[in-house]
């Protein structure tokens, strides 16, 4: 690939990242309006309009045979495993913690996201840190310890959505599989699941009018292309950017949950979860100024470098 090409696949990469996460942002608004739906019945309802929406596209761009590829491919079937198991897992805890006035929660779990990106790439592609990183995960752990006396207790919900995701990404940059085939093919992997749970727990959620139930019905199926969408343009960007700059797109979802979460939707915010969100703020600029110190050197040497 000509330098050209690669500037060009790094500026849509980052784009469909940036419309990603800015579309994430405004998640927690609209699974609050599915507030007394159990967050199952929602996780099932997303797997399957998801499929059917990703069906679609890939049938209308003539890219439907690709999946019979990954199919014959064992490993990537097993990467793709794990990818599913790492969304559906984070698609319940999120669900369920916007239902339950719990954004503050998603927002610090989001926010400690990059440095669980950061921890994955020590632990599993041996990548070495600088004195920056280590101060950054350093202060992001006592954020964590803080949050936790503001709680008063484990912070799991945010724990768990920050490994759960930063998982799935490591799954779906290392697995060779385009955005749209991965995605259709994590849903039919938990399809089965999801129809189970829909038998088992359909008429679990309240439809006391013909119009509260076509709302809600309508909001279940939107659930499908409002899934879609950022995660395929997720996927698209995290095969053409590093796991550094991934998480530093990674601020813009939290900052706004963390924005709807105080000023929109009232949820409240005691001095030591404010100084947990201070710290995790100052970790972050530690880490945001180390990556584009490191990233102007590399260009400068890339410069030196005889053509």
């Amino acid at each position: 690939m000509s330098t050209d090409d690669s500037v060009r696949q790094t500026q849509l990469g980052a784009l469909a990242a940036l419309s990603a996460y800015t579309s994430w942002g405004v998640f927690p608004l609209f699974f609050r309006l599915l507030g007394d739906v159990s967050p199952y019945i929602v996780v099932a309802h997303r797997v399957l309009w998801s499929a059917l929406m990703v069906a679609i596209f890939l049938l209308v761009v003539k890219r439907l045979d690709e999946i019979k590829t990954v199919f014959k491919s064992r490993k990537t079937m097993v990467w793709l495993a794990a990818s599913t198991v790492a969304i559906s897992i984070n698609w319940a805890i999120f669900v369920g913690a916007t239902g339950t006035e719990n954004v503050l929660s998603v927002s610090f779990g989001y926010f400690i996201t990059p440095l669980a990106n950061v921890a994955i790439g020590m632990v599993l592609l041996g990548e070495r840190q600088n004195k920056f990183q280590t101060v950054a995960i350093a202060i992001a752990a006592v954020a964590v310890g803080v949050q936790a006396i503001g709680l008063g207790g484990v912070p799991w919900i945010s724990l768990a959505l920050a490994a759960s995701f930063a998982f799935y990404g490591y799954f779906r940059k290392t697995v060779d599989v385009g955005a749209a085939p991965g995605l259709l093919i994590e849903t039919l992997m938990i399809m089965p699941f999801a129809i189970i749970l829909l038998a088992y727990m359909g008429p679990a959620y309240p439809m006391a009018t013909a119009d509260a139930g076509l709302f809600i019905w309508f909001l279940l199926f939107m659930s499908g292309p409002l899934t879609a969408g950022p995660l395929i343009l997720f996927s698209f960007g995290a095969k053409r950017l590093r796991m550094t700059t991934i998480g530093i797109f990674q601020y813009i979802a939290p900052s706004m949950h963390f924005v709807f979460a105080v000023w929109l939707l009232g949820e409240p915010l005691n001095e030591a979860r404010l100084f947990s969100f201070v710290l995790i703020w100052i970790s972050l600029a530690v880490f945001t100024y180390d990556s584009f110190t490191r990233q102007r050197e590399a260009a400068r040497a890339r410069k030196k470098v005889p053509a």
